[in-house]
C-alpha cells in the first residue's frame, strides 16, 4: 500500500510524496533499525511544513554496521516520472567525527558541472532532501546517545533508464536520477485544475477587497513575497507555471496591484514572451539571455559566458543583478501586454534559490517592506 494525501486545493486529484521525502522515510527507518536493532513500519517522517505522513515499507535489512529499507514512491495523480519506483536508503556507521555523508547509489546521478544547487563531484541529492534527512539521523542519533557519523547512499533502481528522458543529462547529471523536492508534497499536475484554482484565488482576494496580489512561481518565491510585503494569504495565487492562465482571467478580473515573484529561470522565459513557464512547452534561451546582458552592460567575453551556461542559475551567477534586472523588465512587459488596458500595476520580483530578491522592477512606485 502506497503513503496517500489529498490534494486539499483540488479535491478530486490525490497529492504524493516527492522523491526527496521517500528518502527521507526510507533513511529515517534504516537508520533507527541500525541504532536500535528494530523496525518501524509504516514509519512516520515530519515535511518542511509540518505534515507527518507515513510510509510502508516494501524492502529492509539489517546487518552488523548498516540496515536499508526502502520506500515505494506515490506521486499522487501528478505524471511524474518517478511515480512507483523504489527509493532505497542505506545507512552505515563511518568514524566518529565524519558527520553525515551522502553518497549517490544505483539510480541516482552525480553532479559534473557548476550551476546547480549541489556541487560538481556531489551526489544530486538537493538541499532540502539532505536537511530532512540530517534532521532525522541525528535526531535519532541523539535519542539513542550515539554521534550522528553515518553514510546515507540514496539508490533509485532503474533511475538511470528514466534519467535519460529528463533534462538531467543536459544539466551535467550523470548516472542517474535527482533527489529532489523542497516542500515533501508533489501536486497533481492538472492544467484545467491548477488554472480554476488560481480563478477561484482570484475571486477570493477580490471578495476581501485585495489591492495587492502576488502570482508565485513556487513556494520559495511565494514566502519571500509574502513576507516582503506582509500580505494575507488569500493575497497569494499559487501561479505555479501557469501565468497565461493567471493572466487571461484578471483582464476580466482586475486586481489594482499584481506582483508576480518568482526564480530567475522561469522569469527568463517569461521575458521572452512565454505565458507557460513549464520546462515541456518553453525553455531558456541562453543567447537572449547573452543579449540582454550586453544590453545591460556585460563585456563580450561574460555574455559569452552566460550563453554558454550550463543552467539559469548559472547565468544569472556569471552576470549578477544587472541581468536579474533586465529580464525583470522584460518580464514586466510580456506582463503588461498580456492586461493591457486593465489599469494593474505590474511588478516583477526576482527571487534566487536561497529567498534573496536579486530584481524588483515596476512601472509605478510599489509599496516597500512592510517587514520591520
Amino acid at each position: 500500500m502506497l503513503a496517500r494525501m489529498a490534494d486539499v486545493r483540488n479535491p478530486s486529484l490525490r497529492s504524493g510524496f516527492t522523491t526527496g521525502a521517500c528518502a527521507t522515510a526510507a533513511t529515517t527507518a534504516a537508520c533507527r533499525a541500525l541504532l536500535t536493532g528494530e523496525w518501524v513500519d509504516p514509519v512516520r517522517i515530519e515535511l518542511p511544513k509540518g505534515q507527518t505522513p507515513e510510509f510502508p515499507l516494501e524492502r529492509k535489512s539489517l546487518e552488523n554496521s548498516r540496515a536499508s529499507a526502502a520506500v515505494r514512491k506515490d506521486a499522487g495523480d501528478d505524471p511524474d516520472v518517478t511515480h512507483g519506483c523504489l527509493v532505497v536508503a542505506t545507512v552505515r556507521r563511518i568514524p566518529r567525527g565524519s558527520g553525515i555523508v551522502f553518497s549517490a547509489g544505483e539510480g541516482v546521478g552525480t553532479v559534473t558541472m557548476e550551476g546547480l544547487p549541489i556541487e560538481p563531484g556531489q551526489p544530486a541529492i538537493n538541499p532540502v532532501p539532505r536537511q530532512m534527512m540530517s534532521a532525522a539521523v541525528r535526531r535519532l542519533a541523539r535519542a539513542s546517545g550515539e554521534s550522528d557519523d553515518f553514510d546515507i547512499e540514496i539508490s533509485i533502481p532503474g533511475g538511470a533508464e528514466l534519467a535519460l528522458g529528463t533534462w538531467n543529462p543536459r544539466l551535467g547529471i550523470k548516472g542517474g536520477l535527482s533527489v529532489l523536492g523542497t516542500t515533501g508534497i508533489v501536486r497533481p499536475y492538472s492544467c484545467s485544475a491548477w488554472i480554476a484554482s488560481i480563478h477561484r484565488g482570484i475571486d477570493v482576494a477580490r471578495a476581501a477587497g485585495a489591492g495587492h496580489v502576488v502570482g508565485s512561481t513556487g513556494s520559495t518565491s511565494e514566502s519571500v513575497a509574502q513576507k516582503f510585503y506582509g500580505l494575507p494569504d488569500f493575497a497569494m495565487l499559487d501561479m505555479g507555471d501557469f501565468a497565461g492562465g493567471m493572466l487571461k482571467y484578471m483582464r476580466r478580473h482586475p486586481v489594482p496591484m499584481l506582483t508576480i515573484s518568482g526564480g530567475f529561470g522561469k522569469l527568463a522565459k517569461l521575458a521572452q514572451g512565454a505565458i507557460d513557464l513549464h520546462s515541456s512547452r518553453s525553455r531558456v534561451d541562453f543567447s537572449a539571455l547573452a543579449e540582454r546582458a550586453l544590453r545591460s552592460g556585460a563585456s563580450e567575453s561574460l555574455a559569452a559566458k552566460v550563453a554558454g551556461a550550463n543552467s539559469a542559475m548559472q547565468a544569472l551567477a556569471i552576470a549578477g543583478p544587472s541581468l536579474a534586472m533586465a529580464v525583470a523588465k522584460a518580464a514586466r512587459s510580456t506582463t503588461e501586454s498580456q492586461i493591457a488596458g486593465t489599469g494593474i500595476e505590474v511588478e516583477i520580483m526576482v527571487v534566487d534559490r536561497f529567498g534573496n530578491i536579486v530584481a524588483r522592477n515596476s512601472g509605478a512606485p510599489f509599496p516597500e517592506s512592510r517587514q520591520v
